[in-house]
């Protein structure tokens, strides 16, 4: 059996008891960074064996815990942070275990976009999830299709390199004053939210660059 677990942003407290019980109980981990999981699990007492699982090994991977499964051991998938399957590798194992008759148990949770979204004060019965925006190709089609049907709230994620980049592209192709939501350090100590137009948000981050640290989930 393979269980898709959900697993804490950044608060280690932020877990369900069932989650903490399906790793307790599984015969093994496949895990982004076993660095990482590490400090989570070590957190509960837990010990289990790791496998390494991420964007770079999945292809040599996925074979080895089919193979596992079908063998009749019960297998936990877990990210870095958050629902695994949304921004890593998760869903070609999920994909795989589905496809050999392997049955998947999802022990739910929440993301970073979707804790933004609960803050935000926008509509979230209908919106529209796009990871991160391509970085050169399609770009500016995808901005100027957004812009002219402007129907749906926009999540995206965005990283520290390219925060102040995105910013100055919405204010292109949206307008100054469109309101915006960006969040980070979510669940961190110094979580910060702002709900303010494009240019005041390009602004605060201009003069304040010490917190352009993180990801950044962007709402628009």
């Amino acid at each position: 059996m393979l269980y898709i677990v959900a697993t804490p942003i950044w608060n280690l407290d932020d877990i369900t008891y069932r989650a903490v019980k399906t790793l307790e109980s599984v015969d093994g981990i496949a895990c982004e960074d076993t660095r990482t999981s590490s400090t989570l699990l070590n957190h509960y007492g837990i010990k289990k064996p790791l496998i390494s699982f991420h964007s770079h090994s999945w292809v040599t991977k996925v074979d080895k815990i089919i193979e596992q499964l079908k063998a009749w051991q019960n297998i936990a998938l877990i990210s870095d942070a958050w629902t695994p399957g949304i921004s890593d590798p998760g869903y070609v194992l999920i994909k795989e275990a589905i496809i050999n008759w392997i049955e998947v148990v999802p022990i739910p949770w929440v993301t970073a976009f979707t804790t933004a979204l609960m803050w935000s004060g926008m509509q979230m019965n209908h919106f529209l999830y796009l990871w991160f925006l391509p970085v050169k190709k399609w770009r500016q089609t995808l901005l100027t299709r957004l812009s002219e049907n402007k129907s749906e709230t926009v999540v995206i994620y965005e990283s520290v390199h390219r925060l102040l980049k995105t910013l100055y592209d919405l204010e292109k192709y949206f307008w100054s004053e469109h309101q915006i939501v960006v969040a980070r350090e979510l669940t961190k100590k110094f979580e910060e939210f702002k709900r303010w137009t494009v240019a005041e948000i390009k602004e605060y981050y201009e003069k304040t660059p010490w917190k352009l640290k993180g990801e950044f989930v962007i709402i628009f």
